[in-house]
């Protein structure tokens, strides 16, 4: 609109994610439009219309299946200041004094009602505090602040949050207290960029947690699901905002995880990287993709973190014919290899997360997005390929989409998913919601993590209740010492929720 920038200029503005899809979006929208797959006749897995309990207020989860009868559901804006810490503590008493649990939430993205008590109190933080220190490169940020919150701050003095999620709508305490990770390279969660949290404990006291102050405590809180208590306040490590390019390298399914990690071990300069895998049937995860992203020479003048926007909205199109059609598959999958290495362009560290779930988000009121989290050995991620292979093909699950990540070390916190470096491979599936779907869903999911477990490898907690109580404690070793641990340090069972009925306090 006459401002003097070049379409070269426009193009290293948009996130990648967004060139990849939205450019092959035109290409296939007509023709993905006749190849959706039918809708099952089994009818929903929940009633449409459900009826919370003795005048309570219905909640739900991401999942869209979790649809959960509670008390009391509270929203709180204002920052973490001594006020609002005395609101929580009360609320917390009347729900401890009335005979209910209590759980605190952000955006609830949780799939298995881990965010959710039943019955009990729902607190919603949604705040935008945040205050900055340039000179020791951290900030501090209410538990409900959001990512996007968090990356328009720090974005304005130059910074850039060291590991969130790779995308923006969550909650930084839920990030924490799910030990989430990301895009950057060389980290192991968020977690383990924490430097302290302020937490209100079930009888109410109000500490600080730190690796060295209440150490166990921080151990505990660090993917541990709002169990311990209730997060008010997080300081964090933040790095430097940086102008990146990527580069793209063809690799075969199975050498992609080994292939990964010595990229990473050859070149410290990467800063950010992920790979993707075909899910087409007819060649299921024989070809790979490895993207990451190095500092440009020029870093002076950084542009402002910017969205995909337009792009993104349209790149929805493309991604959801996907469902039933291996042809659309193929034309992703050629988009992604061959048209997005030729297009995309610089992008900020920051303006690569800066990316919303709702951009690709599911309108269709019969199917629902189910995510699957798993993590492998590099040296054993042929494996992992050939047992997807064998399992996920089988079941009429439709895979949309897998992003594979490398995660470091998990040092600190107790329920663990990574006790060495780990590929992590997140798998988007569009699940119908019928009874053949979940029933589908379950079984394909407890005989993926069954072999998972048999590859010395793990799944992660914050998706669908399907795995079996046994398959938990042997995911996760230190399962019964954390529930133990949690028995002494919230005596009544103040902080329930889905996780803890279903699973951890059964150990």
């Amino acid at each position: 609109m006459g401002d003097g920038r070049g379409m070269g200029d426009i193009m290293g503005r948009l996130t990648r994610r967004a060139l990849l899809a939205g450019a092959s979006a035109g290409l296939g929208i007509y023709a993905g439009r006749t190849l959706l797959a039918p809708t099952s006749a089994s009818g929903p897995v929940f009633p449409v219309a459900m009826t919370p309990q003795n005048g309570g207020i219905l909640l739900n989860d991401a999942s869209e299946l979790s649809p959960t009868s509670v008390a009391r559901h509270i929203t709180v804006t204002a920052d973490p200041m001594t006020q609002t810490v005395e609101t929580i503590r009360t609320m917390m008493a009347e729900a401890r004094d009335a005979g209910q649990p209590f759980a605190a939430s952000a955006a609830r993205h949780s799939m298995g009602g881990q965010s959710l008590a039943r019955d009990g109190t729902v607190l919603t933080l949604d705040q935008q505090w945040l205050e900055a220190d340039t000179a020791a490169k951290t900030y501090r940020v209410a538990a409900g602040t959001r990512w996007s919150t968090v990356i328009a701050r720090l974005d304005a003095i130059g910074f850039s949050p060291a590991v969130m999620q790779s995308n923006n709508d969550f909650g930084v305490a839920s990030t924490y207290s799910v030990n989430a990770h990301g895009w950057p390279v060389r980290f192991s969660g968020c977690g383990s960029t924490v430097r302290s949290v302020k937490m209100l404990l079930s009888d109410g006291t109000f500490v600080t947690c730190s690796r060295s102050e209440n150490a166990a405590l921080f151990q505990h809180a660090m993917g541990g699901y709002g169990l311990i208590g209730v997060i008010t306040e997080l300081e964090l490590d933040m790095v430097p905002n940086s102008r990146l390019n990527p580069t793209f390298e063809r690799v075969s399914g199975t050498d992609l995880g080994e292939t990964f990690a010595r990229m990473l071990d050859a070149d410290p300069s990467i800063q950010m990287a992920y790979g993707r895998l075909d899910v087409s049937l007819d060649r299921f995860f024989e070809d790979g993709l490895l993207i990451s992203y190095r500092p440009a020479a020029d870093q002076s003048d950084i542009p402002a973190a910017t969205g995909s926007g337009f792009i993104s909205r349209i790149s929805r199109e493309i991604f959801r014919r996907q469902v039933g059609s291996d042809w659309m598959k193929h034309t992703r999958w050629w988009t992604e290899t061959s048209l997005g290495p030729s297009i995309a362009g610089e992008a900020t560290r920051n303006s690569l997360m800066n990316e919303p779930v709702v951009t690709l988000d599911d309108l269709d009121p019969l199917r629902t997005d189910i995510l699957h989290e798993y993590f492998v050995a590099p040296s054993r991620f042929a494996e992992f390929v050939a047992l997807c292979r064998d399992v996920i093909p089988a079941s009429f699950q439709q895979l949309l989409n897998v992003t594979l990540r490398y995660v470091d070390t998990d040092r600190d916190s107790v329920l663990a998913y990574a006790s060495e470096p780990r590929i992590a491979a997140v798998m988007l599936f569009s699940q119908e919601k019928t009874v053949r779907g979940e029933e589908d869903m379950a079984r394909m999911t407890r005989e993926l993590i069954e072999r998972v477990l048999a590859i010395g490898g793990t799944y992660y907690l914050p998706y669908r209740p399907h795995a079996s109580v046994e398959q938990l404690a042997r995911a996760y070793p230190r399962a019964a010492a954390f529930a133990a641990q949690k028995r002494e340090i919230d005596k009544g069972l103040l902080f329930r929720n889905h996780l803890w009925d279903a699973y951890l306090g059964n150990l």
